[in-house]
């Protein structure tokens, strides 16, 4: 944009009277801070943040991109970013409360009791989308792990609550989304599940008492043994550590998820086609999904609604674009050919039945 405003102290950007700000993180990138209400987790006050790839108007050739992080995550990706909007699709992503740009001293990195308060900061970011780019823009909504639950369930309530907002979304793209509860299979009864909501309403704070491994970081900092650079106090090696509030949260959409919903939208999973769970790094780590088990991805896939497409991406990593070269080319190649034959082909159909009529 190059539009300004003048005022008595200089000249400012049109992007600064909106409220956009550089980004510390991501040279060119802007940010724009989203106030919240307050916080029913009592760490007030907090906020969310929305990213955009500069340039975003003149990218929106099919509309825009919303991404949305997981959990021990926060958006840096630019090649992600750039993939997009060289195919037509403004840039946008987000942090949500209490993570990456979002995450303040009072915070509990990445906490919440209900996974249905990321609603007020996702409805939020739509809007400021639409006003940026138009009354007719779409949203293709991009997330990963567990932004990949927090998303479909949102959409779910607002296909019901908020058809004008679910209007605005034209498809959900998920990365390894998180679908169900790894590990020993009593882990996911629900004696345990119910044992975990109680010591949650009590103590939602407390830590659970689980080594986190440091084997996919590893896989994934140039410091380490990756190619990807990012800040280790918003993305730490070993995760930042789970609450029995958030894991409560997170079995809660899980289960809702578990008894079928509707996202309104076409929808695209991508996942490895492979899981290696380790405690330390070892090669194997770099070609598989080394934080969740991608047979559970695939089996609570369908009920999303009735437009899944499921793709296993052979040798990728939990965070498919992430990846070792080949995997990741072959993610970005399965994407363009699903928004080629299922979203974009939505709208184009959507023009020709408004020309006809008119």
């Amino acid at each position: 944009m190059t539009s300004s405003e003048t005022t008595d102290t200089g000249t400012i950007t049109e992007a600064a009277a909106s409220g956009w700000q550089p980004d510390h993180f991501l040279d060119r990138y802007e940010v724009r801070t989203i106030d919240l209400g307050p916080d029913p987790d009592g760490e007030d006050p907090i906020t969310a943040t929305l990213i955009r790839r500069p340039h975003a108007a003149a990218d929106a050739r099919y509309g825009a991109v919303l991404y949305v992080h997981g959990f021990t995550d926060y958006f840096f990706h630019e090649p992600l970013a750039e993939h997009f909007a060289e195919r037509g699709r403004a840039f946008y992503a987000i942090d949500l409360r209490k993570c990456g740009r979002s995450l303040q001293d009072q915070h509990t990195a990445h906490f919440t009791t209900d996974l249905r308060c990321y609603d007020e900061e996702l409805g939020k970011a739509v809007d400021i989308i639409v006003d940026e780019l138009g009354p007719d823009t779409q949203i293709l909504v991009a997330a990963h792990s567990t932004g990949g639950l927090i998303t479909p369930l949102w959409l779910d309530r607002l296909r019901r609550d908020d058809p004008a907002r679910h209007a605005h979304i034209s498809g959900l793209l998920l990365n390894s989304p998180w679908f169900d509860l790894q590990g020993k299979p009593v882990l996911r009864t629900f004696p345990v599940s119910m044992a975990l909501k109680a010591i949650a309403s009590v103590k939602p704070k407390t830590v659970i008492p689980q080594e986190l491994s440091s084997a996919y970081g590893e896989s994934l900092h140039q410091d380490s043994r990756g190619e990807w650079s990012y800040d280790l106090t918003l993305k730490p090696l070993g995760g930042f550590p789970v609450t029995v509030g958030f894991l409560d949260a997170v079995r809660t959409g899980q289960r809702h998820l578990h008894h079928g919903i509707d996202v309104g939208v076409p929808s695209l999973v991508l996942r490895s086609d492979k899981t290696y769970f380790s405690g330390e790094y070892s090669a194997a780590v770099d070609v598989a999904d080394a934080v969740l088990d991608v047979g559970q991805i695939a089996q609570w896939s369908g009920c999303l609604g009735n437009r899944v497409t499921t793709i296993p991406v052979t040798d990728a990593r939990h965070d498919v674009f992430l990846s070792v070269a080949h995997a990741r080319e072959q993610a970005y190649r399965e994407v363009d050919a699903w928004l080629a034959a299922t979203v974009d082909a939505d709208v184009d159909q959507a023009d020709v039945n408004e020309a006809e009529e008119n």
